[in-house]
């Protein structure tokens, strides 16, 4: 069902501020988006000093045996003392 008196050029009127509208929100929220964007790129960026990095960097793998304890094992092995009978 259409509209039985239409003005294009009144409609055009009426509709003009919630249109601006719209488009100011999506303004809006384009440049929170970049701000939050950039915020984020610049919060992670920055390694710290190449002194230090390479300080704990010597080259080398260290070889572990893979049947030592770790500290692991011993937190979680239930051991009784002797002589706790």
């Amino acid at each position: 069902m259409s509209a039985p008196d239409t003005d294009i050029d009144k409609q055009e009127k009426r509709h003009r501020a919630p249109l601006w509208g719209m488009w100011g929100g999506l303004g809006l929220v384009a440049i929170l988006f970049l701000g939050w964007l950039l915020w984020t790129v610049s919060q992670g960026s920055e390694p710290e000093t190449p002194v230090e990095r390479m300080d704990d960097f010597t080259g080398q793998v260290e070889e572990v045996d893979p049947n030592a304890p770790t500290t692991r094992d011993a937190e979680t092995t239930n051991t009784v003392p002797a002589g706790s009978d």
